[in-house]
């Protein structure tokens, strides 16, 4: 795992140490962990490295510390001081302008502040959202919009290769009924009496799309043959139902670099091909007149039908086309994210990748858990405006885009999580949108006034050695370390976690550290640079999640 510049020099420190001990001749430092501890008193910083080596060594993990401790070279790798404490932790005083020295780090990085190469651009196909072009995105695609979009924008800088792609679910039943209802809606604006199909879509938008198909195509499918009507009326109306799910995810700053159809997998022969590996591979049997895939070999509960005695296909045999479609394209890791409801997805998916010659871990399966929505401590299920289920457009008119994807990454996905508006749309430091956001415009305000009164931005930061300085400063540090981790375990919430440290850490620094000293200027420049660091950071955290950092509240 990539470290920050301390971490990492501290690892080195220990490894050179160990070596000179004579307990080894080669260490792998990254194995060495290096964290801040929670009591201050304890120090910058603290290693267990003696007791990891305890077994290994048959020794005493105090006598260990001893040892490392007496052939550290201190001042090369700027530390104040070493001690031990309890069982055989080392605790670890940096030099403070060892600490300080990140302000120069971030300000000269700028938006690149916190990048890293930790996923040494492993190619990923992250698959999220797909919902079907029916209808419009309600609250569960709200939430699995933000989480995979906050995935991918964290992956992406923490140099992972990433692709995001939409799977359009337009080959099934439901297709053929968005037809049929828009048909029926367009005969209906004709003054003819239909009755639209229990099963058929009723809302709002499907007789708004009829009446645009109206304006293009006039009477012309009056009279024309059932069957070319409902060809028509299927493709259009796929067609403008994915223009407004492209354009709500847009405006909700999520967008998609590949959409991919169902259909395609029929038009181009993929899904016939895909059963015939599976049959060369011996996984496949025929059974009461069924094609069974053998998914028990693979710990699947039960043995999947992937062609029907009908000869129809099960779901399944499209979705086992659609993953080895992605690895053909070269993808290295396939990630989906699902709802709440397709647990029993993860086994059989996971055993036709293997099946198909692939490891289990090359697909990731992450659930998202359903939202309820509070307001006023009670369950919120429809929008007061239109009476209808919440969908993402509500919300963006309700509590606006930075409130509704912040709220949804603020824990993690497959925890279930009461979503509470009163709390979204509150101006208070109790709404952690609110109290980040708010800290971006204070920084801003803050370094406005300093220009404004001819003070520079400081370049040394020797005189920065106020504990809540440092503590500032060994937060921004964690930035990468961070970043790294909310990547490589696709846990948004991680950096949502890191920017409400940050923004508490700054304005505890702010109520006790006078920025903008008039008699001291030189401790004041080097407290606008130590601004501007924690600045370019919470922007950052907040652009991973797609958060705007605003200029004034």
């Amino acid at each position: 795992m990539p470290t920050n510049k301390i971490e990492h020099s501290l690892q080195i420190a220990f490894k050179d140490a160990l070596i000179k001990s004579g307990f080894c001749q080669e260490y792998d430092e990254t194995t060495i962990t290096i964290e801040i501890p929670k009591d201050k008193n304890h120090g910058d910083y603290a290693t267990n490295i003696a007791m990891q080596l305890t077994k290994l060594l048959r020794k005493n993990p105090r006598e260990i510390a001893g040892a490392i401790i007496a052939n550290v070279d201190k001042e090369k790798f700027e530390i104040e001081e070493l001690a031990i404490a309890g069982p055989g932790f080392i605790n670890i005083i940096m030099k403070k302008t060892a600490i300080s020295a990140v302000i120069k780090t971030v300000i000269d990085a700028g938006d690149d502040y916190g990048r890293t190469n930790a996923g040494a651009q492993a190619k990923y196909n992250v698959e999220f959202v797909s919902a079907n072009p029916t209808g419009d995105l309600h609250l569960g695609h709200a939430k699995g919009a933000a989480v995979g979009d906050s995935i991918c924008r964290i992956m992406s800088f923490a140099g992972y290769d990433v692709t995001r792609e939409y799977y359009i679910n337009d080959a099934g039943n439901q297709i053929q009924n968005l037809a049929i209802s828009l048909y029926a809606r367009y005969l209906e604006s004709f003054g003819q009496d239909i009755k639209l199909p229990d099963d058929g879509y009723h809302g709002q938008d499907i007789i708004d799309i009829a009446l645009k198909l109206k304006d293009e195509v006039g009477d012309k499918y009056l009279t024309a043959p059932e069957a070319e009507a409902l060809e028509f009326f299927k493709e259009r109306g796929k067609f403008y139902e994915l223009e407004k799910i492209k354009e709500v995810l847009k405006e909700y700053r999520v967008e998609f670099d590949n959409w991919f159809s169902e259909t395609s997998l029929y038009d181009d022969n993929k899904i016939v091909p895909a059963i015939e590996k599976l049959t060369a591979a011996g996984y496949t049997y025929q059974e009461d007149g069924a094609l069974w895939f053998r998914s028990t070999d693979f710990s699947d509960d039960k043995d999947r039908v992937l062609i029907k005695s009908d000869g129809t296909y099960t779901y399944l045999t499209p979705d086992i086309a659609y993953h080895l479609n992605k690895l053909d394209r070269g993808y290295e890791y396939l990630v989906d994210l699902l709802g709440a409801d397709h647990h029993g997805y993860i086994n059989r998916m996971k055993a036709a990748i293997q099946a198909l010659g692939y490891n289990a871990d090359q697909l990731n399966i992450d659930i998202i858990q359903m939202v309820r929505m509070v307001e006023n401590g009670q369950e919120v299920k429809m929008s007061k405006r239109t009476g209808n289920a919440i969908t993402i457009k509500n919300l963006i008119e309700e509590i606006g885009v930075d409130a509704t994807r912040y709220f949804f990454v603020s824990k993690a996905a497959n925890s279930h999580f009461d979503f509470d508006l009163t709390l979204a749309k509150s101006k208070s430091n109790e709404n952690p949108v609110y109290y980040a956001q708010y800290a971006h415009a204070r920084m801003t305000s803050i370094l406005q006034q300093a220009k404004d009164n001819n003070i520079p931005v400081g370049e040394t930061y020797d005189l920065l050695v106020h504990p809540k300085e440092i503590e500032l400063c060994q937060i921004i540090n964690e930035f990468p370390n961070e970043i790294s981790e909310a990547a490589r375990n696709r846990a948004p919430h991680k950096v949502a976690n890191y920017i409400q440290k940050l923004a508490a850490l700054f304005h505890s620094f702010y109520n006790e550290c006078h920025v903008i000293d008039k008699d001291n200027e030189e401790l004041s420049a080097q407290r606008l640079a130590l601004v501007k660091a924690t600045k370019i950071t919470l922007k950052n955290a907040l652009n991973l999640l797609g958060v705007s950092a605003p200029e004034k509240m």
